[in-house]
């Protein structure tokens, strides 16, 4: 996926008696985790119920319609020109980020994903001496408004690389938190690299959750910037710190690419944090933001108050700062 977890959970499992309901409020919560996607899961739900079998066949699912890693995905298949019916999962991703890709004015553009490989972020290896012919040559394919949904096949030109890794991490949390809501659990915390959806309290502490955000660090280690609670939202955090690529001269490369130009992004945000009523919208404008600009950010977010976000940067100073915007939680 897009970026690694910049998001620290802070949970303590207190044992206590179990309700003879199943799907009754308990005062113990079950927790799952495990590795998917390329880095690891976290859910934690007030149930006795065990519903590992389930979570990993969700995640099976999803990463058999959309993984560019798996050569048989259904998005493999389709940036190969295969024809190919997508399923459910694939359409609820495509017309999101269709919304998104129209609301950002292309900032945040899934067929990017060709030029991101040639920067050597995506999975399809290194293009060897990109250059301005090169990159040229690829941004010819790049643009989400050519292509198009009908019947749940995908209308696109043969050259177009479609990659959904800025955003199917954070639909793929939104899928479990569904699930665990259609078992009519009320409480419950899941987190997929970074990305996260929480609802109602942690019953074990008899609190709201608790999420910490990191502190951007060049040098691999991990500390804690500041500690929200989240409830009933969702939060995806896009940042360039831990995440960039070296040349041979020494120069350093986002991860984040300039929909517009081809080439990585030029900014001194470090990272960004948005709180969204779903996690597929805001792992969508996380990713469009970091490319954005703060100036840029401000002005779109005026209009957007359900979209809360956090903006870690280097001042004028070479300093962190930071920036909170429309109320996001202190």
């Amino acid at each position: 996926m897009k970026h690694i977890s910049f998001i620290l959970l802070f949970f303590v499992l207190l044992s206590s008696c179990k309700s003879d309901n199943k799907n009754a409020l308990t005062l113990e919560n079950t927790t799952l985790s495990g590795p998917v996607f390329g880095t690891s899961f976290s859910i934690i739900y007030n149930s006795e119920v065990n519903y590992m079998t389930q979570v990993d066949s969700l995640f099976e699912v999803i990463n058999r319609s959309m993984s560019t890693y798996i050569p048989n995905s259904d998005i493999s298949k389709l940036n190969r020109g295969e024809d190919v019916t997508v399923d459910e999962h694939f359409v609820r991703v495509f017309e999101s980020s269709k919304v998104i890709y129209r609301a950002t004015e292309g900032a945040f553009d899934p067929t990017i994903g060709a030029v991101v490989n040639a920067w050597d972020f995506g999975p399809e290896g290194k293009v060897t001496n990109v250059d301005s012919t090169a990159i040229d040559s690829l941004m010819k394919s790049v643009g989400f408004n050519r292509m198009g949904l009908k019947d749940q096949k995908i209308i696109k030109n043969n050259a177009s690389f479609l990659d959904f890794n800025a955003i199917a991490k954070g639909y793929s949390v939104d899928v479990v938190a569904e699930f665990l809501e259609n078992k009519n659990i009320d409480n419950y915390l899941v987190e997929i690299g970074g990305e996260i959806r929480a609802k109602g309290i942690n019953v074990e502490k008899n609190q709201e959750w608790k999420v910490g955000l990191d502190e951007p660090r060049f040098d691999g280690e991990q500390s804690v910037l500041k500690a929200i609670t989240l409830k009933d939202q969702a939060m995806a955090t896009s940042g360039t710190y831990r995440k960039f690529k070296m040349d041979s001269a020494g120069n350093r490369y986002a991860h984040i690419i300039d929909t517009k130009t081809g080439y990585p992004s030029k900014t001194n945000i470090l990272s960004v944090s948005v709180i969204a009523e779903d996690c597929m919208t805001a792992d969508g404008y996380a990713t469009a933001f970091q490319a954005m600009g703060i100036d840029k950010i401000k002005r779109f977010v005026a209009s957007r108050p359900e979209l809360k976000v956090f903006i870690v940067y280097e001042n004028e100073q070479n300093e962190f700062d930071t920036e909170a915007l429309n109320s996001f939680p202190e």
